[in-house]
Parts: C-alpha cells; structure tokens; sequence
C-alpha cells in the first residue's frame, strides 16, 4: 500500500527557537520556518518536522542517527561547538572518555542531546547509507 508512498519523521520539541538555533547553528543543517508554526529540517534531501508540544517529555529513545565516516574527527568538532556526548556505562553501550561507543558486530556510535533533551547519535560508517 506504502511502497511508492513519500513519508517523512517528525518530533517534539519545548522550544522551537532553539531548536532552530542548536539544529542550524551547532550541527549545520538547514532549518526553515513551516507556515504551520514549525520547523523543517532538511537532512540529506529527507525532510522532517519539528513541532512545538508544551507537554513535551524528551525520548528515551534515539530519535535521528547521523552517518559520518570518522566518529573520532567529528566528535571533535561537536565537542567544539560546546555538544556534550552521553556517558553510558552498562556494557550493552559502554562509552570511552570521549563518549563513543564500540561494541563488536555494531556500528561505532555516540550519543548527544538537543535542548529538548531527545536523544541523538552518531554512527561511523565507512560509506553514507543509500
């Protein structure tokens, strides 16, 4: 039914404004005003939604995973734009010092928070996924 269908994501945030200013100004993406009051996030050519919610609860979950080819030079450059990266010490995703994670059998990974608090990552990979 869905095969040819266009879909896209979408998630909450408290604070659009600086939603805008950490998804634009920190991470380097291009952000746009909705004519509905929200956000367009453009990742890649993919298109997702960010909507106010005053209730909002932060995911406990990873909500946007990001490819990069070097997890080590970009935790770097995130670290100097002022992200802090999650600290996780149960084995399943136990981090190093810098907060990268390297588990057998899984993509090296690191995790950070956006000012709403919802979980994202990064994740090495040796080429970007088609």
């Amino acid at each position: 039914m869905f095969k040819h269908a266009k879909a896209f994501s979408s998630f909450s945030v408290n604070d659009l404004e600086k939603a805008k200013e950490f998804y634009s100004q920190k991470l380097g993406l291009v952000v746009s005003d909705n004519p509905m009051g929200l956000l367009d996030l453009e990742v890649d050519g993919s298109k997702i939604l960010i909507y106010p919610k005053d209730n909002h609860e932060p995911a406990s979950f990873t909500i946007l995973n990001f490819m990069v080819t070097d997890i080590e030079k970009a935790v770097d450059e995130l670290k100097k734009d002022g992200i802090v990266f999650e600290q996780y010490t149960n084995e399943e995703f136990k981090t190093n010092e810098k907060g990268i994670s390297r588990r057998e059998g899984c993509p090296t990974a690191a995790w950070f928070k956006d000012p709403a608090q919802n979980i994202l990552s990064i994740m090495e990979m040796e080429s970007k996924i088609d």
